[in-house]
């Protein structure tokens, strides 16, 4: 890849999300004619920070078009993000139905660029991860990601701050491959949680990648956290490109 081919542009956009309301969401795109695949980042538990909309552009600097909606757009669209997201958990975090139509409004708006290529793929970090999984049995898309994504599997215990309910018996709606990233020491979700999750992958005839990581627990993706692994993250990073390369790009006739 050339400098040239890095170039991008970013800015703040607005989508139509659930039942058509407006919310506002972070664009990065390539330069260039395309056609380009296009990704949806959705944003982790503490919200729609610089970390994620650097995400978005890392996915653009690979020649994606890009989308992190802001999913806690509602609770504060004028606020700072970590206010907004500190509303959304003391709410139980977005509910699903909510979730779905945000992210459909983002697949739409990156469907409609005149650099697309049609195909769409989703990813996300821990809440975003199980949203991941989510939209990919909810709408058309072409491929998902789930970074260590909590109660896909599993329940959440006694006291936890999000209302999510487990999705695993949705599993026969996967409608696109799933690329999962994970590390053993990680307790939402733990490897027994990942494990059954696989289990029902492979029952239902699902195409999937799992991949554990030792040393590794939750937040591994994260540069700005104690938890951040940059082994972990360097393979992960390489076999989320590989992935949406492979479901994302046409191949050649």
């Amino acid at each position: 890849m050339t400098l040239r081919d890095e170039a991008m542009s970013a800015a703040n956009v607005m989508l139509v999300g659930h039942q058509s309301d407006a919310i506002n969401g972070y664009q990065a795109t390539p330069t260039g004619a395309g056609p380009f695949p296009g990704v949806v980042v959705i944003h982790h538990m503490p919200g729609w920070d610089p970390a994620t909309k650097e995400i978005t552009r890392n996915f653009a600097a690979h020649r994606y078009n890009a989308i992190c909606p802001n999913l806690y757009y509602r609770e504060g669209p004028e606020d700072d993000p970590d206010d907004a997201a500190a509303r959304a958990r003391a709410n139980g975090g977005v509910p699903d139905d909510r979730l779905v139509g945000d992210v459909g409004g983002a697949i739409a708006a990156l469907r409609a660029l005149p650099t697309s290529n049609g195909k769409v793929g989703v990813i996300g970090y821990c809440s975003g991860g199980r949203q991941s999984f989510l939209v990919a049995i909810s709408l058309p898309v072409d491929a998902a990601v789930d970074c260590y994504g909590a109660f896909v599997s599993g329940t959440a215990p006694e006291g936890f701050p999000l209302k999510v309910t487990p999705l695993i018996d949705r599993t026969e709606s996967l409608g696109c491959p799933l690329l999962g990233l994970f590390g053993l020491e990680d307790q939402f979700p733990s490897p027994e949680q990942v494990d059954e999750l696989e289990q029902a992958l492979i029952a239902h005839g699902k195409t999937y990648e799992f991949h554990r990581y030792e040393n590794a627990g939750h937040a591994f993706f994260s540069p700005n956290r104690t938890s951040f692994r940059p082994e972990a993250a360097l393979d992960g990073w390489q076999r989320i490109f590989s992935w949406f390369e492979t479901y994302l790009t046409p191949s050649e006739a």
